[in-house]
């Protein structure tokens, strides 16, 4: 048993949990710490565990908001059951621009995007776009301010905005998050959907990686991808009561202002090696 691999494994657990959530980019940051920590594995085992180990993520979501994603949960009114259900259609729904594209382009951005020099490039530009966006939404007042009053038409837009993150670097909540406050739900209500529409985009994309890469896992690999998920699903659930408790007083400049510096960093670095 290789045990430095384990230990690449767990750090690579505690990056997906920090950033699958925050609008920063996880995909970003884990081709760039994979760039300097090299697990020892095939590229083909790698490809699939820097997608699967996404599980451990959203299972916290799962866990965190059991009850309110659960329209059969005792001691609801039918009316919240009612709810709950529009909720898990409004996700589908949302999920649908994401689903079509991503099956016709995810093998062609695979081979030509997942490069650092593209995450450098995406990390800036929607850095820049988060602080345009907050300084344009300072003095508007968000029209929908609960999951409830969401509507179909604006969940359905915030899932467009979802395809925009097959580009690495882009951030899927990030890209979504901004979809939402553009279009007028509150910076609370565009995180808590983006949160949930990752529950069956996330578990679509680690299935087909799964069976792209078939069941036939060494020992080893099992344990390397049990334990990325186990750390993510720990850490994800630190981040993301952080990110909620962060956004009730507070803007998403300083994610804007992170990408940015981040993204000219690594640029600078690829360039000083390359």
């Amino acid at each position: 048993m290789d045990f430095i691999t384990i230990v690449q494994a767990a750090v690579l657990g505690i990056v997906e949990g920090l950033t699958e959530w925050l609008p920063v980019s996880s995909t970003g940051h884990m081709i760039l710490v994979n760039e300097f920590i090299k697990m020892s594995v095939d590229k083909k085992f790698m490809d699939m565990f820097l997608v699967v180990i996404q599980l451990g993520a959203i299972l916290s979501v799962v866990a965190l908001n059991f009850t309110k994603l659960n329209p059969f949960a005792a001691g609801k009114t039918i009316l919240e059951k009612r709810q709950t259900v529009s909720l898990w259609l409004k996700v589908i729904f949302a999920c649908i621009p994401a689903a079509v594209i991503g099956l016709l382009i995810n093998n062609y951005m695979e081979q030509h995007f997942m490069n650092a020099h593209v995450v450098a490039f995406t990390l800036i530009l929607y850095g820049i776009l988060f602080i345009i966006v907050e300084n344009y939404n300072k003095n508007r007042y968000p029209r929908v301010t609960s999951l409830e009053n969401l509507d179909y038409k604006t969940a359905f837009i915030i899932g467009i905005f979802q395809v925009l993150a097959l580009v690495p670097g882009t951030s899927r909540s990030g890209a979504t998050i901004l979809g939402g406050i553009i279009f007028g739900a509150s910076r609370y209500v565009a995180t808590e959907f983006t949160f949930f529409l990752a529950i069956p985009v996330m578990f679509g994309a680690s299935l087909l990686k799964i069976i792209k890469f078939g069941f036939n896992y060494s020992t080893q690999e099992i344990i390397i991808l049990l334990v990325g998920m186990i750390v993510a699903f720990i850490v994800s659930i630190i981040s993301i009561k952080f990110l909620l408790r962060y956004i009730k007083n507070n803007n998403f400049k300083i994610f804007g202002w992170y990408r940015i510096v981040l993204g000219i960093l690594v640029f600078a670095y690829f360039v000083s090696i390359g």
